[in-house]
């Protein structure tokens, strides 16, 4: 036997160096590359060409990729399910998925429409005030008193005053007078410094010269201050607060005016606009309608005296030294339904609480004119109602991102079921212990080991069977 057959590998490099030899052609067979060394046209004996294998590392990384593509898209996984045939258990996963489904369906989707996309609200809201009453007071004498008189400010605005009982006092110019005996009691000539004022005065010591304490029989010792008020003003002052706490509210008939309110809202996101004056408020039922929160709920015309009862007060009371109500407008519609169906609701609140200190609602305002040459001025301190009037609401219409949202939201809550049966399945039940190895699957390491070992082995017989049938 020649030494090319002993030494496959020398007779490779021969049968390839020598002449008249066809070159070997290439081929992949299982992951390796064959080069068979082909036959000498002369020698007929060299008939089956020796053969060399080598690993190919792109090909199997190559193979690996694609079988990994292959799992991700044409695989699915599921976890493993225990079935547990307890009565105990059964009962309790069902009764709490009837909770959750009705909480879900009742309050999320019913009540709070989870299916709906929002939007917030912009309003206008401007009133009209119709009303006339005559007094006759020891001030004035007798007066005739309209809308002009008695709403501050006259513009219309949402918050406005209506004044119910007032104290005037004419006359008044500015000069030097007593002080208010809290802020400028005095024993001596000393106590009145020059220049300064006193959080409860009405009028800056020395604004002409240095004050002195000055006498008026029967009142004690005052300082003499500088100030805007004509002499004797606080005497009048102080009996006219004894009067107003003695005397009805001199603008009682204020019960009787009617307030008429406009308000206008828009939902920017849905570009739905709404009046108060809906559909069902015509011109005719206008004229004739005040509001009654049973008998005509939607009339926007409200009798002052009506309002301050809803809130929860007594008129005639509040009247005297004033107080505050807030009138809310609330739109809460469903644009899933006809626009009509938008309409308010009207509520009322009480904001005054009747107490000693700094009781009511008061301010002062003044009417100036000339006389000879020197300004006066008639000075009015009002006690009125105020009234606040807010608008809120909420517009909402189906939207098919928070539905999916709820919905999403709703079976992940069902998962609170699972959680707690299993609590009770696991540490609670008598029969624990079994229920934990039915459950769980518990994997040593010996154990992993013997099973690397047993796939490989099969791996290597089938990988040996596929040479033998491919050879």
């Amino acid at each position: 036997m020649s030494s090319e057959l002993l030494h496959p590998a020398r007779s490779k490099q021969t049968l390839h160096s020598l002449p008249g030899k066809e070159a070997s052609v290439q081929h992949r067979r299982g992951g390796y590359i064959t080069t068979p060394l082909c036959k000498q046209a002369s020698t007929p004996r060299f008939g089956t060409c020796n053969s060399q294998k080598a690993p190919s590392l792109h090909f199997s990384m190559g193979q690996k990729f694609i079988e990994q593509v292959a799992s991700f898209l044409f695989e699915y996984d599921t976890p493993r399910m225990v079935l547990v045939r307890n009565k105990k258990v059964g009962l309790t996963f069902r009764a709490i998925q009837l909770v959750v489904l009705a909480y879900i369906i009742g309050w999320v989707f019913l009540y709070e429409k989870g299916y709906q996309s929002t939007d917030t609200i912009v309003s206008s809201v401007s009133v009209k005030l119709k009303g006339l009453t005559v007094t006759n007071s020891s001030e004035m004498g007798p007066h005739i008193w309209d809308v002009a008189d008695y709403v501050f400010p006259p513009q219309g605005d949402s918050s406005f005053v209506v004044m119910t009982n007032f104290i005037v006092t004419h006359g008044q110019k500015q000069g030097v007078c007593p002080e208010n005996p809290e802020a400028g009691k005095c024993e001596k000539d000393s106590n009145c410094i020059g220049g300064k004022y006193h959080r409860k005065g009405h009028g800056l010591r020395g604004f002409i010269h240095n004050g002195s304490c000055y006498h008026i029989p029967g009142l004690g010792q005052w300082e003499k201050v500088g100030c805007p008020l004509v002499c004797g003003h606080q005497h009048v002052y102080r009996g006219a607060h004894l009067l107003l706490s003695s005397r009805p509210p001199l603008l009682l008939a204020a019960e009787n005016f009617t307030l008429f309110i406009k308000n206008s809202i828009t939902f920017p996101r849905f570009k739905v606009s709404r009046r108060n004056l809906v559909e069902s408020v015509t011109k005719d039922y206008m004229n004739r309608c005040i509001y009654h929160k049973v008998k005509d709920p939607l009339c926007p015309v409200f009798k002052l005296g009506d309002v301050v009862m809803e809130s929860g007060q007594n008129f005639s009371s509040v009247a005297v030294k004033g107080g505050a109500v807030g009138l809310t407008i609330t739109w809460n519609c469903d644009l899933d339904w006809s626009k009509k169906y938008c309409v308010p609701v009207y509520r009322f609140h009480g904001l005054y609480e009747d107490k000693n200190l700094s009781p009511g609602f008061n301010f002062r305002f003044a009417k100036y004119y000339r006389e000879n040459g020197t300004d006066f001025r008639s000075l009015y301190k009002v006690f009125g109602i105020r009234f606040d009037i807010l608008v809120d609401g909420k517009a909402g219409k189906f939207d098919i991102i928070p539905t999916m949202t709820t919905i999403g939201s709703g079976i992940g809550i069902f998962g609170v079921a699972s959680v707690l049966c299993d609590l009770l399945l696991l540490y609670f039940l008598p029969k624990r212990n079994y229920y934990k190895q039915k459950k769980f699957k518990y994997a040593e390491q010996d154990s992993l080991r013997a099973m690397e070992v047993k796939v490989h082995k099969q791996y290597k017989t089938s990988a040996e069977r596929n040479t033998r049938a491919k050879s």
